[in-house]
């Protein structure tokens, strides 16, 4: 008998349920850990985003955001001042009373000095959050924040509580309509249902990083759902076997070639504009990902109306990019490393590429790299020359501007357009200056920009509810369920 059938057939003696209230997901990455609030992987927010824990707003399938832990809120004149009016009722999974308390010591603590939050950005407008009587909070912000609701629906910004937040990495605490069952590390986290929110009895992620062995594992059974196939040559044999639904849609993943801008020779432009001009999308998107995938000229969703297509101004033109090299004074290349994670748009981008730049006369040594290596080597310390990864956050060009990011990229003019947008709350204005940026950023050739990572969804036909599109990194379940 199989390993994940017994893991089943233990669940429904432990939760009393049916077959049909259950479900197997396959994911391809195993988080560090599962505390949103002080951890960049999106593996986190596969898991527990929706699930587990909740914050005051959230996003939908389609991107809106939604009121969640706040049932409405009220902006005064100067869109300085917000007042939310928490969800009557809730409680943590240990039995704790979600109050406004726990509003203030969630943001106060993300926004600390010692923070370990890896989108403390998004908190940089407060000012000041207080719990005005246990239902309602007041968050003051010391400068015009158009985005703030937009900010808060990140997995970023969840509300812990301050009695088990230090627990959250191992044994996560929250609000949300499943709770936290137990995590076998190297093989799976399973989830309970909370609350009669949720339709499932249990979820199980289990963690499969190899492409051919998730198909393997939808094929016998072991698994029901893969939320993101990480084999998207099997899709057009899984389309039409008539067991499985195929679902391609969209993500927030702009998958760029990251170039170390602190390191030399990737501090001069013509550099980076070489790197743009030796690398063919279209080559990418069909030899890794067969043919899922769009391509981008920046770090911007094409599905977005602000969206500008810049693939023209770099178009695949190795001889531009010698000429280029040549007048940075390489004329005979040189050498760089190539650090890839685990997910395969990474590891067989990184060979095509490697190929790619090797005709320009840039030599490229890959060196893979597990996902907990790459936050540490790479997101934390910068340790690197290139990488590739899909950075799957919502609308998150304002990267380009922080004072410290991995990729170490510095433009006054950039910083100054993101600034004017933090106090611009017109849409046509919005939409404006996020154009600017990416031209700005194209035009720098800060990264290579690659393509939008498809989301390409595959679960047993009968299953009702799973997301077709990724406007975060989430597998929300609340509404999924079995038919009879």
């Amino acid at each position: 008998m199989r390993v994940v059938t017994w893991i089943v057939a233990a669940l429904l003696l432990a939760t009393g349920a049916s077959a049909k209230d259950m479900l197997t997901l396959g994911v391809t990455l195993e988080p560090d850990h599962l505390d949103p609030t002080a951890g960049a992987a999106a593996a986190i927010d596969e898991i527990v985003y929706a699930n587990v824990f909740e914050g005051l707003t959230r996003f939908d399938e389609t991107g809106a955001v939604k009121p969640q832990l706040a049932t409405s809120w009220t902006i005064s004149g100067d869109g300085l001042t917000y007042t939310f009016a928490l969800k009557p009722g809730v409680k943590f999974h240990d039995g704790a009373a979600l109050t406004s308390a726990d509003v203030k010591f969630s943001f106060d603590r993300a926004r600390a000095p010692d923070s370990v939050n890896a989108q403390k950005g998004l908190f940089a407008a407060i000012d000041k959050v207080e719990a005005v009587d246990p239902q309602t909070a007041r968050v003051t912000l010391a400068r015009s924040e158009g985005a703030l609701l937009f900010n808060l629906a990140w997995g970023d910004a969840v509300i812990v509580s301050p009695a088990s937040a230090a627990g959250n990495k191992t044994n996560p605490i929250g609000t949300g309509p499943f709770r936290f069952q137990r995590w076998v590390q190297g093989d799976r986290v399973q989830l309970v249902r909370a609350d009669a929110r949720a339709k499932l009895a249990a979820a199980t992620f289990k963690f499969i990083p190899d492409p051919a062995a998730q198909v393997a594992a939808l094929l016998a059974g072991d698994i029901d759902v893969l939320p993101n196939a990480a084999a998207p040559e099997a899709l057009q044999q899984l389309s039409v076997d008539r067991r499985f639904e195929v679902a391609v849609g969209t993500t927030e993943g702009e998958t760029i070639l990251a170039i170390n801008n602190a390191r030399k020779p990737f501090d001069d432009v013509r550099v980076r504009q070489a790197l743009s001009y030796a690398v063919d999308r279209k080559a990418i998107i069909d030899g890794a990902m067969y043919g899922y995938g769009t391509p981008i000229g920046t770090h911007f969703a094409p599905h977005h109306p602000a969206y500008v297509d810049l693939t023209g101004l770099y178009p695949y033109d190795p001889a531009k990019a010698r000429a280029l090299l040549q007048a940075a004074g390489l004329a005979q290349g040189f050498k760089a490393t190539l650090k890839l994670p685990p997910p395969s748009y990474a590891r067989r981008g990184g060979e095509i590429i490697a190929a790619q730049l090797k005709q320009i006369g840039v030599s490229v040594e890959i060196v893979p790299v597990e996902w907990a290596q790459w936050l540490s080597q790479v997101f934390r310390d910068s340790d690197f020359d290139l990488t590739i990864v899909s950075h799957t956050e919502p609308m998150d060009i304002e990267i380009y501007g922080r004072e410290k990011y991995y990729f170490n990229y510095r433009s006054d003019p950039v910083r100054a357009a993101l600034r004017a947008l933090d106090r611009t709350p017109g849409e046509a204005e919005r939409f404006g200056l996020y154009r600017q940026v990416e031209r700005l950023i194209a035009e720098d050739a800060a990264n290579v920009f690659l393509f939008q990572l498809a989301k390409t969804g595959v679960w047993r036909r009968g299953l009702v509810g799973m997301w077709r599109s990724s406007p975060v990194q989430a597998n929300d379940l609340t509404g999924v369920y079995w038919l009879e």
